[in-house]
């Protein structure tokens, strides 16, 4: 039986304890065996890890598989300090990956390929170059990437108002043209232009089981990429792939629920939620109640879904949820860096 180790926040607050803390139910007739010499620590947290697409393409980065691979290294070398304490589950960004594949296939007069493929595509790329680098960074081969249907709801408003960044970052000049080649839908990203689509909520994570199963099994599991392919249910009750994407935070969340995780946490490049982001007076959050962060406005784009997905897990389950820097992910959890989300304090804290 694991028990959850839920760290303090080095906050003079009074801790209660959330969803997480009992141990979990154990099936050992149902569950996989990890190999000997292989199995991961079961100790700790359960943690569920959300990376930006961003954390393997950076902006304005030559769009290579060597540069992605760089990348994967470093990232891989953060989540493997929080593999070695903690039970970890990962999900990923695919919004620069699904991006350039469409574009790719339009440069050489090809249509490109749906974006429930495309998401298909990214999922096994970006799922094979974590485990590779990750199998190497823990001496492990108990890793494993599950391709993950996320079900959407067919009248989701979002169809009609597309607002999800993805694919590789522009000029004005250089998006325009090439929207206006493909049909697509751009918006500007900072100092960037981007390609934007439909982003509808999450309803169902399909392969939820299959997940569960890994994960009690002592397998370390990467699943959900860019919030998983997306899936409706068509008139006759079958599922079909739907043009459009959906935001990984919020599944994130979701999962992070479902998979009774101790907390949540949101990996970005920024070192936290800001009260007053860009001003001169900006003050880091270092943790709040999920009811006070509502009266703020974040960027629909950016950090909004990320403080949403907090709210949300911090209410809902009364686990924590954190934001942060990547290269600052042992930090967060032990409340040293990012931003805590959770019930246990009233109003919010700040740096």
């Amino acid at each position: 039986m694991r028990a959850s180790a839920r760290v303090p926040i080095p906050y003079s607050v009074t801790h209660s304890p959330g969803i997480g803390e009992a141990a979990d139910e154990q099936h050992p007739s149902l569950h996989p065996t990890a190999a000997a010499g292989d199995a991961l620590p079961a100790v700790g947290m359960k943690i569920v890890a959300a990376l930006g697409g961003n954390a393997f393409l950076g902006r304005g980065e030559p769009t290579t598989v060597e540069t992605q691979r760089y990348n994967v290294r470093r990232v891989a070398r953060a989540l493997a300090a929080l593999a070695r304490e903690h039970t970890l589950i990962v999900t990923h960004g695919n919004g620069p990956q699904v991006g350039l594949l469409a574009l790719q296939a339009a440069e050489v007069q090809q249509a490109p390929y749906p974006l429930d493929v495309l998401g298909a595509e990214t999922e096994g790329m970006i799922g094979y170059l974590l485990e590779q680098e990750l199998g190497n960074a823990l001496a492990t081969r108990n890793i494993a990437t599950v391709l993950t249907r996320t079900e959407v709801r067919t009248d989701d408003p979002a169809f009609a108002k597309p607002g999800k960044f993805i694919g590789p970052a522009y000029t004005q000049q250089q998006a325009e043209r090439i929207a206006a080649s493909h049909g697509w839908n751009i918006a500007a990203d900072g100092q960037c232009w981007r390609r934007v689509v439909p982003a509808p909520q999450p309803i169902d994570i399909v392969e939820f089981g299959a997940i569960d199963y890994l994960v009690h099994g002592g397998f370390l599991v990467i699943c959900a990429g860019g919030g998983g392919i997306p899936v409706r249910r068509a008139a006759n009750g079958v599922l079909e792939g739907v043009e459009c994407v959906i935001d990984k935070d919020l599944v994130a969340e979701m999962l992070a629920r479902r998979v009774g995780a101790d907390c949540l946490l949101l990996l970005t490049d920024v070192p936290g939620v800001f009260d007053g982001w860009g001003g001169s007076q900006a003050r880091r959050i270092r943790a709040a109640h999920p009811d006070e962060l509502a009266r703020f406005e974040f960027p629909k784009r950016s950090m909004g879904p990320k403080v949403e997905a907090a709210r949300r897990f911090a209410s809902l389950s009364g686990g924590r949820a954190y934001i942060g820097a990547l290269e600052h992910a042992q930090d967060i959890v032990t409340g040293k860096a990012g931003t805590c989300v959770t019930t246990d304090i009233s109003g919010l804290i700040l740096e």
